[in-house]
Order: C-alpha cells, then structure tokens, then sequence
C-alpha cells in the first residue's frame, strides 16, 4: 500500500507536466496564477484540471480508505480527503506551473536565436 505514495503523485505530476507544455506552446500564462489572480475563466480552468486529476483523486481516496480500514478498522473522512488532495492536486499544481514558465523560456531562446543571427 505504501506504493501509492510514489505512484499517485508521479501521475499527478505526469498530468501536470503535459498540461505545462501544453500551456507553454498555446501561450497561456502559467496555471496557478491565473487560477488565482480573478481570471473571468477560471470556471473552465478548474474543470479542466478536474479532468486530468480527477481519476488519480478518487483513485487516491478509494486506496486511503482501504488503507485506513485494514490499519484502523474504521475509514475517517478527513484523512481520506487530506491524502488525496496532497497526493493528487498538489503534485499537480506544482508541475504545472513551472513546466509551463521553462518550456515558455527555452521556447524564447530558441526563436530568438535565428533572429540575433540573421541581424548581426
């Protein structure tokens, strides 16, 4: 069971990773800022997060609560819901982001390389 701790946040991650240069190659400013900062859109930014995280999310609460059950005899709700949360959004959130500000970087150098050569 203690495979889940690594597995599930490597998913978030992988999820957050792709939506980053996703990101990065549409233009778009990095994920959690925009989420933040009153963006007008912010009701398809969190369903499309929902979307890339929400199987790992509810995979994350089921494995929890069989954890919690065969360590504890019970389930407690808000166990399941912290667990979850820190092993599936926030690997998300993280990843995203700043997969999104590097690929923009290196996307800028590499298109201002050919200019810097052309006009010198």
């Amino acid at each position: 069971m203690n495979f889940r701790l690594l597995l599930q946040p490597a998913v978030a991650a992988f999820f957050g990773i792709r939506a980053g240069l996703r990101d990065a190659r549409e233009g778009r400013k990095p994920y959690l800022w925009t989420l933040v900062s009153g963006s007008e859109s912010r009701q398809s930014l969190l369903k499309e997060a929902w979307d890339h995280v929400g199987k790992v999310l509810v995979i994350a609460s089921i494995l929890d609560g069989i954890y919690q059950y065969i360590v504890f005899h019970r389930v407690y709700i808000t166990g399941v819901i912290i667990m979850a949360v820190t092993l599936a959004v926030i690997p998300y959130l993280v990843f995203r982001g700043p997969v999104n500000r590097i690929a923009t970087l290196k996307a800028g150098h590499k298109s201002a390389g050919p200019q810097a050569k052309n006009e010198g």
